[in-house]
């Protein structure tokens, strides 16, 4: 599904990704662990198709599509899923206003038809249950006045609308307590954990992986993959940290 070859990047001239090679099959779940500064974000901004941050060589096929070449709107439509560290508050558009345009911005651009306001409601209270999120403050707006964990589990609502192939996820465990990690980790689960789909779990702690059990983990160091393993990677990482794994 994703195959990312000698991926290099920089953020303000300064070179960040350093020749990262990846690929995740449909039905797979990755982990990415590493120390800060290794471009574990640098990575999910990169293939979301934030501006300021450059490619200068290597390639990324997309579901046999050149991802690189498509604006962040068209990567999101052919199924990509960015979900931010920090998502950001948007002031006077209620969530559900924002996501129903979502929806039916991409259903338009694979020639399907919009939603009718009763059907998206449908799916929004669906998505929203498994998320145990309250449908009161999906008509707030967007992220103001939430917790880190009610950002967070409002992303992942998000997600389960929008129903991408493949879902980046960037330290979706920041910000969230005991139950609401728990409560996330199902999410994810019920929501991509399908044989068309895959994850990449952008992670600093092995805790996500508790709920969400990778197939694969990998440790992104000094901007490339300087190990890959399987679950217990992430508990060896955990032990023992960065240094004495990677070395």
């Amino acid at each position: 599904m994703l195959k990312i070859d000698s991926l290099q990047a920089t953020v303000a001239d300064k070179p960040i990704l350093k020749g990262l090679s990846l690929q995740i099959n449909a039905g797979e779940i990755h982990a990415i662990m590493g120390p800060n500064g290794a471009g574990k974000s640098t990575l999910g901004y990169t293939l979301g198709g934030r501006p300021g941050y450059e490619v200068t060589g290597g390639s990324v096929d997309f579901d046999g599509q050149d991802l690189l070449a498509l604006e962040p709107h068209e990567r999101a439509a052919v199924g990509l899923f960015l979900g931010f560290q920090y998502p950001v508050e948007i002031p006077g558009v209620s969530n559900l206003q924002f996501l129903r345009e979502a929806l039916n911005a991409q259903r338009k651009g694979h020639g399907e038809e919009p939603l009718s306001g009763a059907a998206f409601i449908k799916l929004a209270k669906e998505q929203a249950g498994l998320l145990r999120f309250d449908m009161d403050m999906l008509k707030r707006p967007v992220n103001v006045g939430f917790s880190g964990g009610e950002k967070k589990r409002a992303e992942m609502v998000q997600m389960g609308i929008l129903n991408p192939k493949l879902a980046i996820l960037d330290e979706t465990d920041s910000g969230l307590d005991i139950d609401a990690l728990r409560i996330v980790g199902e999410g994810i689960n019920a929501i991509m954990r399908k044989p068309d789909k895959a994850v990449l779990l952008i992670t600093h702690y092995q805790r996500l992986l508790d709920y969400v059990k990778p197939d694969f983990v990998h440790v992104l160091a000094g901007g490339r993959i300087v190990k890959s393993g399987g679950p217990e990677l992430a508990l060896q990482l955990e032990e023992q940290g960065y240094e004495a794994v990677a070395a």
